[in-house]
């Protein structure tokens, strides 16, 4: 005989049914667009879903600071999205014709761009740059060292902790 199908955790059926509606209010005033607002009100509550602890949920005293944190996250990732993508559409705008990309392969790239950027995040800046200047522009260290005005050992020891990074992100 099979097991029932477990019930749905009802503490965050409650979450969801007592606080959307004002977390999408929140973030629809911050955004000024509903359908984004809308979209990262779902985003919020599958982050919410995914770090679920059934005890947890329960026992929030403030459920909309937890939420208004983990939809602030997600709207600072909006925007770095967006900038991300309004600076390639630059980029592109500046290619001649003969050279631009398909709209196919637009969209890989900006994917591209975009999960390179998530992988990346929690770098400091300057390991960032490095890192990106290393592996999308050909630079050298002595090259990269001198746009960071550091040394070479410096920019090694960058390295090394970028390489790091993108290693355990994967585990």
């Amino acid at each position: 005989m099979s097991e029932p199908a477990a019930a749905p955790d009802s503490s965050f059926d409650t979450l969801y049914r007592d606080h959307r509606s004002w977390l999408q209010g929140w973030l629809q005033r911050r955004l000024g667009d509903t359908w984004a607002a809308a979209d990262l009100t779902h985003d919020t509550f599958l982050r919410v879903l995914a770090a679920q602890q059934t005890s947890a949920l329960s026992s929030l005293r403030e459920p909309r600071a937890y939420l208004l944190t983990v939809g602030r996250r997600l709207l600072v990732n909006h925007y770095k999205r967006r900038s991300l993508e309004q600076a390639y559409l630059q980029a592109l705008a500046n290619l001649p014709q003969a050279l631009a990309p398909s709209p196919e392969q637009r969209w890989l790239l900006l994917e591209t761009l975009q999960a390179l950027d998530e992988l990346l995040d929690g770098l400091p800046s300057a390991v960032r740059r490095a890192f990106l200047w290393s592996q999308l522009e050909g630079l050298d260290y002595a090259d990269i060292a001198q746009r960071l005005a550091v040394s070479e050992r410096t920019v090694k020891r960058y390295m090394a902790k970028a390489y790091e990074h993108c290693l355990l992100a994967d585990l």
